[in-house]
């Protein structure tokens, strides 16, 4: 996961106070959007051509799409990656850190920059997001959509999701970002997220370092209560809205959200789909299996 801004540069766009920074609602100024209920949304927008929209997973921030933009950017594509609600460069609100905001406030940015034929990509927890946008929103902005190590449809176990997640590993995280948020960054980071406590795994520092530079720049309330929105939010519904080409991306070694609660199950939900699995593939494939989420996102593109 490549680096983005410094700390202390991120830090300083991320709590800008209204004056320099400000946009009247819905309307994009510089890179900040402010929404309806005056969150401000940070985003980059990258090259020129057709667009790709990226959602980021948790508690990261658009800086983790980097690699695959750089690499689209380069080809021809326009790439605009935001930071969601309380993460990265964005403002945090106390209230609205669930999935029905995430999705509204993307689908304020589609509009305020007016782009039409998007490409949605998103990532575990920016899955959802894409997930919800459709299902709120429908598709008139887009053209097709990707799923990579995506959450949906559920990653809590209940009676009928008998394949997820206890409640009781959620309880884990919370209890954990309560009590020292940033060492269970790092414990997440070097271990499940990248694969880095698999036999014979060569653990890159640099990726660690920026998994949880990214998640200390996003806000405690907000990354806490987003536990809730990505592990008991139903996408089912979402999911059998999806009326554009879609690819759904996982490894079936992903420790963070096993492939069997969710891309096997949506890759059924979502009509016409088309699933790839990575073999050994872990939960950071846009970092682990770089070369390869990139080839097939530009293959995907030009189809």
């Amino acid at each position: 996961m490549t680096a983005g801004v410094s700390v202390a540069t991120a830090t300083a766009q991320g709590t800008s106070s209204s004056g320099s920074q400000a946009a009247r609602t819905g309307e994009p100024r510089g890179n900040t959007l402010v929404t309806r209920d005056g969150t401000r949304i940070y985003y980059k927008d990258w090259g020129s051509g057709p667009p790709v929209v990226f959602s980021h997973g948790w508690p990261l921030s658009a800086d983790a799409w980097e690699a695959q933009m750089l690499f689209l950017g380069a080809r021809g594509y326009r790439c605009i990656a935001h930071d969601r609600r309380g993460h990265g460069r964005s403002s945090q609100p106390w209230d609205g850190n669930d999935m029905d905001h995430y999705a509204d406030d993307l689908a304020e940015l589609l509009d305020a920059l007016d782009v039409q034929g998007v490409t949605l990509v998103g990532h575990s927890t920016g899955g959802g997001e894409v997930a919800r946008y459709i299902g709120r929103h429908g598709t008139a902005r887009i053209a097709k959509a990707v799923l990579v190590g995506a959450v949906p449809p559920l990653m809590l176990k209940t009676a009928s999701n008998p394949d997820g997640l206890p409640k009781e590993v959620f309880d884990g995280f919370r209890a954990a970002s309560l009590a020292d948020r940033s060492q269970l960054y790092r414990d997440i980071a070097s271990g499940p997220f990248f694969g880095f406590n698999r036999p014979g795994a060569k653990p890159s520092q640099g990726m660690i370092d920026s998994f949880w530079m990214q998640g200390m720049l996003a806000g405690a309330k907000n990354t806490f209560d987003c536990i809730r929105a990505f592990s008991e939010t139903d996408f089912t519904a979402d999911l059998e809205k999806f009326d554009v080409p879609t690819l759904i991306v996982h490894g079936d070694d992903d420790q963070v959200v096993p492939i069997g609660a969710s891309a096997l199950l949506s890759s059924k939900l979502v009509k016409g789909a088309t699933l790839k699995i990575y073999a050994g593939g872990s939960h950071a494939l846009a970092d682990t299996s770089r070369d390869r989420l990139d080839a097939d996102l530009l293959e995907f593109l030009k189809s």
